[in-house]
């Protein structure tokens, strides 16, 4: 028998439909390791498969529609749980018409958050301050993924939950990068430089451009939130402060945009990227 024939055990059936008319009670946001909040809510090929490719991500539950069950048999992904066989239009009930969710959707338990004494003193972090855009927290996540970050830092309070919209912008990198959930931020970033991290806030008032500063390991970026930037107090504990300089007349990206250019230029800096 060769990958094709190989069939994971499916078993149909929708489950139970939701009531006409009837709104879903919202989800309560994962917010750290110990709050007991809700399952996360993955959808998509990318997030869904690499979800189930994750041997730390706990599937609660698995919805695929005939051709998504078929091609994670084709491509020989293990379901891991036994899934439910559903129509396309039962997965736009539970998320929307909007979502563009492939005919997949799981629902897992959500990933541990380390302590922030944990990460290792190499390579590159990046902090956010008051990020709550799903869309960019996504992108950004992401882009730390494409770069090797180690962790992804931010508060448990005023950040999205890493469900549903956020983990489909970050195309499966949610199960790449560790988020690090901390009460405060200030706090936070004491404890990176005290642990030898260089701390490095990117505002368009900074003091000098990125690539110009000396840059070494472990390397903190922190980023702001798009219009605010960063609060006073995240300013004042970071070790320096620094802007991107572009050569057009838009001097400010989109906080995502801004992540991946200061990741390039940091990883440049420090001889991260491949030869």
């Amino acid at each position: 028998m060769n990958d094709r024939d190989r069939r994971p055990p499916f078993r149909k059936g929708g489950g139970k439909s939701f009531e006409k008319g009837r709104k879903p009670a919202p989800r309560p946001a994962w917010r750290d390791r110990d709050s007991g909040d809700g399952p996360a809510i993955l959808y998509g090929w990318h997030t869904v498969s690499a979800a189930l490719a994750n041997p730390r991500r706990k599937i609660r539950k698995l919805l695929l529609t005939e051709n998504a069950a078929r091609r994670l048999a084709e491509e020989n992904i293990d379901t891991r749980v036994t899934p439910e066989i559903v129509r396309p239009q039962l997965i736009d009930q539970r998320l929307g018409p909007d979502a563009v969710h492939q005919g997949m959707l799981a629902e897992a338990e959500p990933l541990p958050s380390p302590d922030i004494s944990t990460l290792k003193q190499e390579g590159i972090v990046l902090v956010l301050d008051q990020i709550t855009d799903p869309h960019n927290v996504g992108a950004i996540l992401r882009s730390a993924a494409a770069f090797a970050v180690k962790a992804i830092v931010t508060t448990a309070r005023h950040s999205p939950e890493a469900t549903g919209v956020l983990a489909k912008s970050a195309s499966g990198a949610l199960e790449l990068v560790p988020l690090v959930l901390v009460q405060n931020l200030a706090r936070a970033l004491t404890a990176l430089n005290e642990r030898g991290f260089l701390t490095v806030g990117l505002d368009s008032e900074g003091s000098d451009d990125l690539s110009r500063i000396e840059l070494r390991e472990p390397l903190a970026l922190v980023l702001g939130a798009e219009g605010k930037g960063l609060r006073q107090l995240t300013r004042e504990t970071c070790a320096t402060v620094a802007r991107l300089d572009m050569p057009g007349e838009i001097k400010s990206l989109n906080v995502s945009n801004a992540a991946v250019l200061a990741l390039y230029v940091g990883a440049s800096r420090l001889g991260l990227m491949p030869k």
